[in-house]
């Protein structure tokens, strides 16, 4: 069914449980896979030092999360690829699934006002919207 699994994961409480549906899911399934964090880079950042200084916080913020996602998946005997890329969050991530050519795209669901829905959307909808393969939302 699928073969190659793509956990998007910002450490959020959304993230963590998605996470933990995704290795069940692999186990289960004996699938590949890979996990994503993207490092949000200032949109208008003012010097090239202010956007180092970002990417050095986020990789900071990141290894606990990957950490985690290690543990968890050799304790269920899952293998899992992370990967840290740096840019905005929907479009890293719909270009690394349609390279990486994953069947399966996992993401975590976290629930915003309905008025914060309306005016910015969310970056769950925009990936079911965009994504080139099937999205599996945990709520």
């Amino acid at each position: 069914m699928y073969e190659k699994i793509l956990i998007a994961n910002d450490g959020s409480e959304g993230g963590t449980r998605a996470l933990a549906y995704a290795i069940k899911l692999a186990h289960r399934l004996k699938a590949h896979l890979h996990m994503i964090c993207v490092e949000e880079l200032p949109r208008l950042p003012t010097t090239i030092d202010e956007v180092v200084e970002d990417k050095l916080d986020e990789n900071h913020r990141f290894e606990p999360v990957i950490a985690q996602a290690q543990f968890q998946a050799r304790s269920a005997h899952v293998k899992i690829e992370t990967h840290v890329v740096a840019g905005h969050a929907v479009p890293t991530i719909i270009d690394f699934v349609e390279r990486g050519r994953f069947d399966l795209l996992v993401v975590g669901y976290m629930g915003h006002s309905a008025l914060y829905n309306r005016l910015i959307g969310s970056t769950t909808d925009r990936l079911v919207e965009l994504a080139p393969c099937h999205v599996l939302v945990i709520k």
